[in-house]
């Protein structure tokens, strides 16, 4: 268990470690949000197409495989987006609307049964992510493409869901990274930058970082029972208020933290009260 946990905390570090280097390349250094995007399919396209080619072979033909890579598609770029213009930790707090999309989705869409405690916690949830937005008050564009790759991303989890048992694993992550290289490649013409040393390196933590752990999040749950690992996922929030505030000096202010705390709280007792494993990540 201390091996798999230990993991797990790696992964949860290394995704916000990726979206840490795509802030410095689209706010720092004037990169254009959508060569970072499609860069960050690209190289995780590339890192896994070895071993999941065959299973992506004869997914194509189901346009459900089409949607769901043009929904996470579209979350990466809103995401991408608002880390231009929001703090690493305001960011992941408001995108946490994410699962609480996807319950609804899949409670109204799917058919799939929920209990009033689900309900209640997805409430306190929701008023967590109302903590960081704060709409009306100090609500600000990024946290507006925040939450939008949020709703984006819970769509994305719906629509994996409703794939699973018809599409297997190794085709959900081939079309998942494939997919939006394709969708995205018409719009990232003519927005590539001047190579330096320093872009090529970011390029490939923003593109490796989410990639590597998602893998990690993989073997931990081939470790371990993924219903004991799941709130580990809520690690992803404290590892970005960390880095935020080591990479740019932004440490949370109150609000936020409350909110965060509000998130984890439910999150994790959703997760220790239910057993399903999570079959989709974030590219």
């Amino acid at each position: 268990m201390l091996k798999a946990m230990l993991i797990m905390l790696v992964a949860m570090s290394a995704i916000p470690a990726g979206d840490a280097a795509s802030k410095i390349l689209t706010s720092d250094l004037g990169v254009a949000p959508t060569y970072v995007v499609w860069t960050r399919f690209l190289i995780g396209g590339l890192v896994i197409l070895p071993f999941t080619w065959r299973a992506g072979l004869s997914v194509w033909r189901d346009w459900r495989v089409w949607f769901r890579a043009a929904l996470i598609g579209l979350g990466i770029s809103c995401i991408t987006r608002a880390l231009q213009l929001a703090p690493l930790a305001d960011v992941f707090g408001a995108f946490f609307i994410g699962p609480l999309v996807s319950f609804v989705l899949s409670v109204w869409l799917l058919k799939e049964r929920a209990n009033i405690i689900q309900a209640v916690l997805v409430l306190i949830g929701f008023f967590g992510v109302l903590f960081i937005v704060r709409p009306g008050f100090e609500a600000s564009a990024g946290l507006g493409w925040a939450l939008l790759a949020g709703c984006t991303y819970g769509a994305f989890l719906t629509v994996s869901r409703w794939l699973t048992g018809s599409v297997a694993l190794g085709g959900l992550m081939i079309t998942q990274m494939v997919g939006p290289v394709i969708l995205v490649s018409p719009f990232v013409i003519g927005q590539f930058p001047e190579f330096t040393p320093q872009i090529a390196k970011l390029t490939l933590i923003s593109g490796l970082g989410s990639m590597i752990g998602n893998v990690l999040m993989l073997f931990a749950y081939k470790m371990h029972e993924a219903s004991k690992l799941a709130p580990f996922v809520y690690f992803q929030l404290i590892s970005a208020a960390v880095l935020g505030w080591l990479i740019f000096g932004d440490w949370p202010d109150a609000w936020v933290i409350a909110g965060m705390t509000l998130i984890i709280v439910a999150g994790c007792t959703s997760a220790v009260l239910q057993s399903t494993r999570p079959i989709a990540a974030r590219a």
